[in-house]
């Protein structure tokens, strides 16, 4: 059952929707786009919790009278028929309890944030480096799938088709909610392309899905930061070959330096580096905020450490396995094509049972 805090919570949400919606009519906000857009997407977050608690309060309803039914009536058919009705309306009440358990869990602040996505091959020489870029089509197939906008922002190419490292932005609704698990080392078993002898090799390739940060996340001094040009590398046209358009990008104060390329001109890979050094810093800030929390971080799915091993794709047995959760899938060939679903799901939900048992401790 909701204990009352919980009813309370949900009632301060149902007041604040009235309110927001309210307030979207108000000319004054009508003539603001950008308050404008920040109210519709706050209501339009609560609509989903307040269309569940009004069904909970309407079951709630169904049920005290089919009850009183099963309670007063005195003609058996009439009476069986209530039975079965409460039996139906407690199951309906509990999926729904559990369903607004959930979305009174805390959440996290950056869920909502597009990302920044790093891909860089790892152990294993020009075997890692075809995985990085295995990885990256992954990625970028499944946010298409998602209806989610992914614009490259740097790329350094092998020969044979792999990539040495890569940046990507991807934008959407939820997006960090769903990609932050994909941080980490993931591993493949397979015979490499360059392997005569048909032997398995193990390589590994780094993930690091990083929030966009936006100024009032990350403040950066100008002072703090050395800009340098240099020639784009790879496919562009002569623009490329002639013109320093790329910019590297590097904060004095933590060395962390970032480089843009694929943009055509430099002023615009200098505004795509400063959007990247600004998520590294704000992902920094988020890691050292976690680790003076270390208690409450194992009670989270992995660390999010970007040294720990996530995942085992292995080529010869179709199978993805997720070392978090135990989990293995024998659908290799689809998740590499960008069908992560059942993958993500099966994190966010593990997650959740997590909370739901530090909530249920924390009540007891």
């Amino acid at each position: 059952m909701l204990d009352r805090i919980q009813l309370d919570k949900l009632q301060e949400i149902e007041r604040a929707f009235h309110d927001v919606g309210e307030r979207l009519s108000d000319p004054v906000v009508l003539a603001d786009q950008e308050q404008l857009r920040k109210l519709a997407k706050a209501r339009s977050d609560m609509e989903v919790t307040v269309t569940a608690y009004h069904a909970f309060q309407e079951v709630e309803r169904q049920l005290a009278d089919a009850q009183t039914m099963r309670r007063t009536e005195t003609d058996p058919e009439l009476r069986e028929l209530a039975e079965l009705e409460v039996t139906e309306l407690e199951q309906r009440l509990a999926e729904l309890e559990q369903e607004l358990t959930l979305r009174l869990l805390p959440k996290d602040p950056y869920d909502d944030k597009n990302i920044i996505v790093e891909v860089r091959g790892g152990a294993g020489g020009d075997e890692a480096n075809l995985f990085a870029g295995d990885l990256l089509r992954m990625y970028t197939r499944y946010a298409e799938g998602r209806g989610w906008r992914v614009e490259l922002l740097y790329m350094q190419e092998q020969d044979l088709g792999g990539i040495r490292e890569a940046s990507f932005k991807v934008s959407g609704d939820g997006v960090y909610s769903r990609m932050k698990w994909e941080s980490g080392v993931h591993r493949v078993q397979r015979v490499p392309v360059t392997e005569a002898q048909g032997r398995i090799h193990t390589s590994t390739a780094t993930v690091a899905v990083l929030p966009e940060a936006e100024e009032v996340d990350i403040e950066i001094l100008p002072s703090d930061l050395r800009f340098d040009t240099f020639r784009s590398g790879g496919a562009g046209g002569q623009n490329v070959n002639k013109v320093e358009s790329g910019v590297r990008v590097t904060h004095i104060p933590t060395g962390l330096a970032v480089a843009c390329t694929e943009e055509r001109s430099q002023l615009q890979n200098k505004a795509r580096a400063l959007e990247l050094l600004r998520a590294r810093l704000l992902d920094a800030k988020i890691q050292a905020a976690a680790s003076a929390h270390a208690a409450e971080r194992r009670s989270q799915v992995g660390t999010g450490d970007r040294s720990e091993r996530i995942r085992t794709y292995n080529y010869p047995e179709n199978r993805v396995s997720d070392h978090r959760i135990k989990l293995t899938l024998n659908k290799l060939d689809r998740i590499i094509d960008g069908d992560l679903d059942d993958v993500i799901d099966a994190l966010i939900a593990h997650d959740q049972s997590l909370k739901l048992a530090e909530l249920t401790t924390q009540s007891a």
